[in-house]
């Protein structure tokens, strides 16, 4: 076998061995029928009050709309970013708007969140 062959097949079990990796940095959340849901299917919202890649939504706020975590270990990609809430943690944002979950929404495909608070909570659009 000749050195540069030798060295494709090390790079190809090299790259073989690194896509479980790759495979965990996936999108925090994704698209499905124009909306932004979350790994689970719920449905994402935007807060029109957010501002500056700040979040505006904490304490009972937060407790009804929950924020989509991030880890303190996860980097932006693309349009994701993470933003640093008024308690330290962290929370993933997409195109700079911070992105939450509704407690009433119960199962994967429920919207009851659209429009709340005279419009200032819409779906999340990609």
């Amino acid at each position: 076998m000749t050195q540069l062959t030798q060295s494709w097949k090390a790079l190809l079990v090299a790259a073989a061995l690194a896509l479980p990796t790759l495979a965990f940095a996936a999108d925090p959340a994704m698209s499905k029928d124009g909306m932004m849901v979350d790994h689970k299917g719920m449905t994402l919202y935007t807060f029109a009050k957010d501002a500056g890649g700040k979040s505006m939504c904490n304490d009972k706020c937060a407790g009804n709309w929950p924020p989509l975590m991030a880890e303190g270990s996860d980097k932006a990609m693309g349009k994701w970013t993470t933003v640093k809430r008024d308690d330290g943690t962290m929370q993933w944002a997409y195109d700079g708007k911070p992105l939450y979950t509704f407690v009433m929404d119960k199962k994967a495909g429920d919207m009851t969140g659209e429009g709340k608070m005279d419009g200032a909570w819409k779906v999340a659009k990609p």
